[in-house]
């Protein structure tokens, strides 16, 4: 299944909306975001998203077909801006096994080889498949937060990692 990655613009921000939103509902604690937040949000926020961030989409059909979103923020603060964060990462499931997620991946880290000096990223415990994924391209899990998240009353833990580019002196 063939599937161009690109980088996404304001234009995009409603089929990046729906991919999003699908994300979040599906999979509620693979994201600090929640579905309800989000989903009473305009269009226009979801192009500022695009607009402020570094947001790459994959996608089928001759680029038709929105089927997975990854991005790279940057914090602004002068202390902070050495590294980014791999965020916002979604496959639908028609696009898994594709090589797409694989793809996203790698075009955020080219892209933020260019601006920071690390990537960080948390990911949930039990989603063996991005940690396999994230541990391919370099990144290693250097904590866990407890009680990262609360879902329906309930705790969920979440996994740090970070890739640097330059070593650690």
């Amino acid at each position: 299944m063939p599937f161009t990655i690109r980088r996404l613009t304001a234009a995009d921000a409603s089929a990046y909306r729906d991919v999003r939103l699908e994300g979040l509902a599906r999979h509620p604690d693979g994201f600090g975001s929640a579905w309800e937040d989000e989903a009473e949000q305009p269009l226009a926020w979801f192009e500022q998203r695009i607009v402020n961030a570094a947001v790459f989409g994959g996608f089928l059909n001759n680029e038709s077909e929105l089927a997975g979103v990854a991005g790279l923020m940057v914090p602004q603060g002068a202390k902070q801006r050495h590294k980014g964060v791999l965020m916002g990462m979604y496959v639908r499931p028609a696009a898994r096994g594709t090589g797409m997620a694989l793809a996203l991946v790698q075009t955020v880290l080219s892209h933020a080889r260019t601006v920071v000096e690390e990537v960080q990223l948390t990911v949930a415990p039990h989603n063996e498949a991005a940690q396999r994924l994230y541990r391919s391209v370099g990144f290693v899990e250097y904590a866990r937060e407890p009680r990262s998240l609360k879902i329906d009353g309930k705790y969920h833990e979440s996994v740090l990692m970070t890739l640097p580019f330059e070593p650690v002196v």
